[in-house]
């Protein structure tokens, strides 16, 4: 692993577990055994941090969305699992996410790297015969984050891939009905 993925990874490990106060150079070079100074010189300041982060993170979550040929269903379920067994990338990912309100250059960043995931989601939606693909690739983003985001860190119970199923076959019949 490169050492730009290695600070990247701890930083994401970080998010997760200590939260943005976390995440500091010197806890990035502490937690993932670099020498001090490591982390800085490969990304200066903090707002290079979190790009970097943020980069890496993006790049872990596309590659568990491939949507290959079959049942909509099914693998949009296995995708949402997949998802939701790395709890550590999707905390990082809401600290990240809540960081950009605050921070505009951060948020422009955090805006690019999600459109990577709600364009796909359109087209999906287009390709399933959507009759408004783009309302409903926004709409089943949103479906999908608030599943994440209640089992990781709401009060909901983490769904069986049963559940999923259910929810993401009653979200689609609703939309992809004709008027």
């Amino acid at each position: 692993m490169k050492r730009s993925e290695v600070v990247a990874e701890t930083a994401i490990t970080l998010l997760a577990e200590r939260g943005m106060r976390g995440l500091t150079h010197r806890a990035v070079d502490e937690a993932a055994g670099l020498p001090p100074g490591s982390t800085s010189n490969l990304a200066r300041t903090r707002a290079a941090l979190l790009e970097l982060t943020l980069a890496r993170l993006a790049e872990l979550e596309a590659a568990v969305f491939t949507v290959g040929e079959g049942d909509l269903v099914e693998t949009l379920s296995k995708i949402l699992m997949t998802q939701l067994k790395d709890r550590r990338r999707t905390l990082a990912r809401y600290e990240l996410a809540l960081e950009a309100t605050r921070r505009p250059e951060l948020r422009a960043i955090y805006d690019r790297t999600g459109a990577q995931f709600r364009n796909p989601a359109v087209a999906l939606m287009a390709a399933a015969g959507s009759p408004d693909p783009v309302r409903h690739g926004r709409q089943l983003v949103a479906f999908s984050e608030g599943i994440m985001f209640d089992a990781v860190a709401g009060a909901g119970v983490e769904p069986t891939l049963a559940d999923l199923r259910r929810a993401l076959h009653d979200l689609l019949n609703g939309m992809l009905q004709t008027p």
